[in-house]
């Protein structure tokens, strides 16, 4: 205790916690600051330990706020013990009283809302500064090292002992840094209280620096020199900093770079001795500083002049002013320096950028500007990828400079010089957008005082997407799509699907396919970026295309879809033309089932001509089987959830054409879906009155809405391929679907990759949720299992139903479940295998053609899930997992089948591979494929069950009732055609079955089972029976590919035609004369004559529709025909206005109807009418006896042979006259 008397007596405790103070104050400089101080001191004698604790405490009294006490709250604290403690980021502040450091949070936690200030901590920072080899400066002391990060260091600071008035600290594991730092670092707010300083804190001159000092010249004269190289030469030369460049690492040597600069030069300096690193930290834009002892050297890899570089006598003396300049300019450059910027300009920056814009392969190309920029960090949108958001609306990107080895935290306040700014590089970021290049320079000006908020997942900490880009140098604009792309994939797809390293390298896999020549530009040059004038580098010019496309998840789409439909559509403009004048019941009809269809291209609304969206869409997804409720499609899913989608793909055996999806490897495949449409499917059950009360939604009283995608997988591109789908892809099947990352593979990537799925299989082999989809395998099971197998070819397939199976199924319905069969060929024997063959070649054991054995394969429960990928004519391989008894496949009596064939039920966990192409004669499989027939094929056979394939041109629900399972759409009415324009129409039943998607028009179907029948009237019709099967075989788009147009038929030869072949036809021909025309007011609920009320007793409606009918004789040429209109149709029958068809409603609302048979007289109205007679002239005139070009519905029921007596003076004759048609105007064609 004697040895610290003598400090005790230069400083006067005042009680005993300061005595205390002191006390522990002195031991602690005696054991951590006095051990690392210099033998001998840098400007004096040497310091003892007693004068160095008292200089310590003076000089922290002279920090505080309230003088003539000790800081007894405060304590030292050692590195080491800073660094192992303290876990959580703080701010030390001695200068503070409660009430500031209150304030100070308050402003932080303003300045940004989602942030928590700094906690306080009362410790004392005390060591000595140091520069590290890497160009970082550390605070030592005798227990250990920190990094300190400096706002403005000073040279004069290096191996002093120092005290910290003011800084944070960081840990290595505080929220939004890098958790595989080597540790925290401190951040000093402010200039360090230097212990012993020396003589003086001015100018440090040594010995003979004096002199270099003197002898230094401007950069006008030492650009001389440059020309001028001799061996030994050093030079000292003075001038304004005019850029930064930042620290580089090349083939192990690390340097940095900076210019001097006058009124009219530019010098550059390179800075490569490890000793002389820590300059980079001190040399800021805009400074005078005087660098002594330096060499004229030759850069290698530079195209320019010489270059200086530092030496290791080099000193550099920052804010130094030349005593022999009289006058000072601020801006001493070849070219003005661009101004500081703040946000607000950067809004007025794109008004000069239109004249430098370049149309390029139909990409607009801008032009950059450099300019010097200075903001607050306000968010860190992704560490890993180097970006962030300034002043809440301006983007910044570092990517294109090494990693900064302090990240930018949010509230830091930045100064960039010749930082470039963009335009809307990428609509997915901020529209304006600032990027570094290696001659920008960042600059911390001010530390964040708020805490960091936890990492966002869009990007690794490791710095993936950077070190893409440093290898590939792509533009910005595929920069941040990838980016951004990174940040969807990793919510979507993480952590079920993919690891976080492998969702940045597959989004810029599909960068590369979505930005086509977006490759890369090749190797930068560094030293010309860095040195060039004028200044060239990546960033000098970039793209810009507002019509990237824009990636979204499963969840995403199906929610917006549902919410965009419901009030983007009016219910009018969901009811046919003359909406108006429907009845109650048709109303209600035609609003029962509605449709939107969106294409995930860029697509234009036809009545507006507005795009209805600015980008096309892109969705990634796992392939997987449907769920057990929804058998009829394929899942597209990712972590967010699943939406159904109808899939079809190219046909083996028509060039060109499409078929349903039959290939099974793609069940598990990681994909992206580059063009699809969208589907939206709307049910309502309602109760409207009239036309007059669709804004009243209290008449709805059920609502339903079903999302689905339709797409083919030739639009698909395979992200991350199963086994199966490798198999596939290397026996030449790539033609069969889309692109594919990685094909070109070499045999022992493709062997690595094989063995490392097949561990993968084995891992995953025991997970059965649907939202845990994996990559790696095709279904559940492991691939080095024993199993066996037999192949089939798929002859016929019944529909999927619910069914009564004597089991009890997930939804409660006891005894019903999901079932669907097929009848199979069996191609050969059952064959045993040591692991799963997947969809492999077949082989010659596997084969028998000698014999044809049939097999009826019963599918129920889980196994309904391949339903979607079993069609007619594939053949497949059946594997049964976990055994090697060839009587696995005997067939088993299944309840309720009483088959000749075979029965086989399909067990959960069998599996099928489809084989694209196996080893047997073409007549096999030609004998064995199904008659599939055409619409006009049906027309004329007698066969009662029919399977073909149609185009749909029209839908409509029948009926429409909610069941327990919510499902409203019960009865459907198909009208389907083929491409002679041959109709018929087809009725289904939905009540036992899951709702089959993609039942649109446009789509082309394959009806198969159907049953052919013949009405009462002579029409043929089809429906469906509990074995028919409904597939979407073609994807169509009605705005596009319109239905082919009916036949033309002749009237004289449509008469007497007995077929009905042809249902619907177009009719040419002129208006003979009227028959009949009624306009009548009816009652819209039961169809009475309306006046000024319902005249029906029974009926208290207030609501009326105007309902109008007209019949016609039209003459071809070839024959007559009765021809009825009725609805909207007669308004443009009889050449009216709007305005005047208007006039005639009100006219005939005070009557209640009126009907006009032109021929003859009313029977209603009296002669002298004089509505009667502008009706009749109306009929007579020219305008309606004119030539018309309809489409017509021939009415089933046509009168028989007449025989009639026509008189010839005093002959009688009798001949036997066949009746006009009866036909029904669908539509008038303009002329």
């Amino acid at each position: 205790m004697d040895s610290l008397q003598l400090p005790l007596d230069h400083i006067k405790p005042g009680g005993e916690a300061e005595s205390v103070w002191l006390k522990e104050m002195f031991t602690f400089v005696t054991e951590h600051v006095h051990p690392v101080l210099p033998g001998p001191a840098p400007a004096g004698g040497g310091v003892c330990s007693d004068q160095l604790s008292v200089c310590v405490v003076k000089r922290i009294q002279e920090n505080m706020a309230v003088t003539n006490t000790l800081p007894v709250s405060y304590r030292p604290v050692s590195v080491s013990e800073l660094l192992s403690r303290q876990h959580l980021a703080c701010v030390s502040n001695l200068s503070w009283s409660t009430n500031q450091q209150r304030a100070w949070a308050k402003e932080a936690e303003l300045a940004l809302p989602d942030h928590r200030a700094l906690p306080r901590v009362n410790l004392l920072l005390i060591g000595r500064l140091r520069g590290g080899r890497g160009g970082e400066w550390w605070l030592t002391d005798a227990s250990g090292r920190v990094r300190c990060e400096c706002l403005s260091p000073s040279p004069l600071w290096l191996n002093h002992p120092v005290f910290l008035p003011h800084w944070n600290y960081i840990p290595h594991n505080a929220p939004g840094q890098d958790r595989d730092g080597a540790g925290g670092y401190v951040e000093l707010i402010g200039s360090p209280v230097l212990l012993c300083p020396g003589p003086e804190q001015g100018l440090a001159v040594g010995p003979g620096e004096g002199a270099g000092l003197s002898r230094a010249v401007g950069v006008k004269q030492a650009v001389c020199l440059l020309q001028k190289r001799s061996r030994g030469q050093r030079v000292s030369v003075w001038g304004q900093v005019g850029s930064v460049c930042p620290l580089l690492e090349v083939s192990g040597s690390t340097f940095f770079c900076f210019s001097l600069t006058d009124d009219s030069h530019s010098l550059p300096v390179l800075v490569k001795d490890s000793s002389r690193l820590w300059w980079t930290h001190c040399v800021c834009v805009g400074q005078s500083v005087c660098v002594t002892a330096l060499r004229v050297c030759v850069l290698r890899g530079w195209r320019g002049d010489n270059i200086l570089c530092v030496t290791d006598q080099s000193e550099i003396h920052t804010n130094y002013t030349h005593t022999q300049i009289f006058t000072h300019t601020e801006t001493q450059s070849d070219t003005p320096p661009a101004p500081m910027m703040s946000q607000g300009d950067c809004d007025d920056c794109e008004e000069a950028e239109p004249e430098r814009d370049i149309l390029q392969s139909g990409v607009r190309m801008k032009q950059s500007r450099v300019i010097t920029y200075q903001g607050t960090v306000t968010k860190v949108v992704s560490e890993g990828a180097g970006l962030y958001v300034i002043d809440r609306k301006v983007g910044l990107c570092l990517a294109y400079q090494p990693t900064l080895r302090r990240k930018l935290r949010a509230g830091d306040s930045v100064e960039l010089h010749h930082v470039h700014f963009l335009y809307r590089p990428c609509p997915d970021f901020p529209p304006s957008m600032l990027c570094t290049c290696l001659r920008s320079s960042l600059r911390v000006t001010s530390f964040s005082r708020v805490e960091g908020t936890s990492p966002d997942s869009s990007c690794p900490g490791d710095g993936v997407l950077p070190r893409l880009l440093l290898e590939k140098n792509i533009g910005v604009s595929e920069y941040l799509w990838t980016c951004h792309l990174s940040s969807q994939l990793s919510h979507s797809l993480l952590p079920s699907v993919l690891k976080q390293q492998c969702v940045c390298v597959l989004s810029w896999k599909l960068m590369e396919d979505v930005w086509r020549g977006g490759g890369g530009r090749g190797r930068r040059d560094i030293y010309s970026e860095m040195l060039d004038k004028p200044h060239t580098c990546p960033l000098t010019q970039y793209s810009v295309d507002p019509a990237v496309h824009q990636c979204i998840s499963v969840s995403e789409l199906s929610q917006s879809l549902q919410s965009e439909y419901w009030p983007s559509v009016s219910l009018s403009s969901l009811l046919p033309p003359g909406g108006s004048s429907l009845t109650s019941s048709q109303i209600n009809s035609a609003l029962s089932w509605s449709c939107r269809t969106l294409i995930s291209d860029l697509q234009k609304d036809p009545q507006t001509g507005n795009r209805l969206r600015q980008r096309p869409l892109l969705v990634v997804g796992v392939l997987e089987r449907p769920s057990e409720m929804c058998a009829h499609s394929l899942q597209l899913r990712d972590r967010t959830g699943g939406v159904a989608c109808v899939v079809t793909e190219t046909s083996e055996e028509e060039e060109g054409g499409q078929t349903a999806v039959f290939n099974t490897a793609w069940i598990g495949c990681l994909v992206c879906v580059r063009k699809f449409s969208m589907v939206t499917e709307r049910f309502i059950q309602s109760d409207f009155p009239s036309y007059q009360h669709l804004d009243q939604d209290k008449y709805i009283t059920h609502t339903h809405c079903r999302v689905y995608l339709q797409f083919s997988l030739d639009h698909l591109y395979i992200v991350s391929p199963t086994v199966a789908m490798v198999t596939h892809l290397g026996q030449g099947g790539k033609e069969s679907g889309g692109d594919v990352i990685g094909s070109k593979q070499t045999s022992e990537e493709e062997t690595a990759g094989r063995k490392r799925r097949r561990q993968e299989e084995a891992t995953d082999s025991s997970r059965s949720d649907l939202t845990s989809v994996t990559v790696t395998t095709t279904s559940v099971g492991g691939g080095s299992r024993p199993c066996v197998s037999m192949v089939i070819r798929v002859e016929q397939k019944e529909g999927v139903s619910w069914r009564n199976r004597g089991v009890e199924s997930k939804n409660g319905e006891a005894g019903l479940t999901l079932c669907f069969s097929l009848n199979a060929s069996l191609i050969g024997p059952v064959v045993s295998w040591r692991r799963d063959p997947k969809n492999r070649p077949i082989t010659d054991r596997e084969t028998d053609m000698e014999r044809e054995n049939k097999v009826l394969l019963v599918f129920s429960g889980v196994s309904a899930r391949w339903f979607p990928l079993l069609q007619p004519g594939c053949f497949y391989r059946i594997i049964a997992p976990d055994a090697q008894d060839h009587s696995t496949f005997i067939g088993c009596g299944v309840s309720g089948q009483s088959q000749t064939d075979p029965t086989l039920k399909v067990n959960s966990d069998w599996k099928f591979h489809t084989l694209t192409r196996p080893l047997m004669l073409h007549t096999f499989r030609q004998a064995l494929s199904p008659t599939v027939l055409s619409v006009s094929e049906v027309m004329d056979c007698r066969s009662e069950l029919v399977c073909f394939k149609a185009l749909v041109s029209d839908r409509i629900s029948l009926n429409d009732r909610t069941s327990e399972s919510g499902h409203t759409h019960t009865g459907v009415r198909l009208t389907v055609c083929d491409k002679t324009g041959t109709s018929l129409q087809v009725y289904l039943d939905l009540s036992n079955t899951p709702y089959p998607p993609g039942l649109l028009p446009g789509n082309t179907l394959l009806l198969s089972g159907f049953q052919r029948r013949v009405s009462r009237s002579g029409g043929v019709y089809c429906r469906c029976l509990p074995v028919s099967s409904v597939t979407v075989i073609r994807l169509g788009d009605t705005s596009t590919a319109p239905p082919p147009p009916a036949p033309m038929m002749h009237l004289g030869v449509w008469a007497v035609s007995g077929q009905q072949r042809c249902i619907v036809g177009q009719v040419k021909g002129h208006v003979v004369c009227f028959l009949f025309l009624q306009l009548q007011w009816s009652c819209s609920v039961c169809g009475s004559l309306y006046k000024q009320s319902c005249l029906s007793s029974q009926c208290r409606s207030t609501s009326s529709v105007f309902d109008s009918k007209a019949k016609l004789v039209i003459d071809d040429g070839t024959g007559e025909a009765h021809v009825g209109f009725s609805g909207a149709l007669v308004c443009p029958l009889l050449g009216l206005t709007d305005s005047q068809w208007e006039g005639l409603q009100r006219a005939v609302r005070v009557r209640g109807h009126i009907r006009v048979y032109p021929r003859g007289r009313s029977l209603v109205c009296d002669s002298d009418d004089s509505l009667l007679h502008f009706l009749v002239c109306v009929c007579s005139s020219d305008v309606v006896c004119r030539h018309l070009s309809l489409t017509c519905r021939k009415t089933s029921s046509q009168r028989a042979e007449e025989t009639k007596r026509f008189s010839r003076g005093d002959r009688d004759f009798i001949t036997r006259m066949t009746p006009p048609p009866q036909l029904t105007c669908l539509h008038i064609h303009k002329d």
